[in-house]
């Protein structure tokens, strides 16, 4: 069974962060949720406070397939700011793990140089974060390892972008079938 870790810190979009825990659930793969913040309560950036599964301190990483990065302009900022965090993109980034990121967030991985010379979308105007990448105007891009997206509008496509790449096209097919998607 594929295992993720979705990041939470103040300010996160919720939409950004919730269908990929819910759609993911779904096709069975384990998700946690972890917060970066001081308590497992983080409040979104429309103020609706979310129980993460842990804190950041108490969650073993071994053993995790992909990092998922919500957006959220302070969100973003805020998971940025974790250098504990930031240290583990880089980990799973240089051992070939998946690191996936939506709306802003996609400007984490560009400043930390994952990519260059990738494929990659991000948030309209957030483009000039992405250093060094081919960016695109597609809902998801993946190049790799690498997953980004484009905002919350496109949080199912992200969604099951990230339940395809883990268990496959048929599990996400199913997955949007259920869910009445498209």
């Amino acid at each position: 069974m594929s295992r993720i870790a979705v990041f939470l810190a103040e300010g996160f979009e919720e939409i950004e962060a919730l269908t990929p825990v819910d759609l993911c659930r779904r096709a069975g793969i384990q998700v946690i949720t972890v917060s970066v913040g001081e308590t497992r309560e983080v409040a979104g950036s429309h103020h609706i406070t979310v129980l993460a599964d842990r804190l950041f301190s108490e969650t073993d990483f071994d053993g995790l397939d992909m990092l998922v990065l919500p957006g959220g302009k302070a969100g973003t900022q805020n998971l940025e700011a974790h250098q504990g965090l930031m240290s583990l993109v880089d980990d799973f980034y240089r051992q070939g793990k998946y690191v996936a990121a939506i709306c802003a967030a996609p400007s984490i991985l560009g400043h930390r140089g994952i990519l260059e010379g990738r494929k990659a979308c991000c948030y309209p105007g957030w483009e000039e974060h992405l250093k060094g990448a081919q960016v695109s105007r597609d809902t998801v891009c993946v190049s790799d390892h690498v997953i980004t997206s484009r905002g919350m509008g496109c949080a199912v496509d992200f969604s099951l972008t990230l339940v395809e790449t883990l268990c496959g096209a048929e599990e996400a097919r199913k997955q949007a079938a259920a869910v009445v998607y498209r």
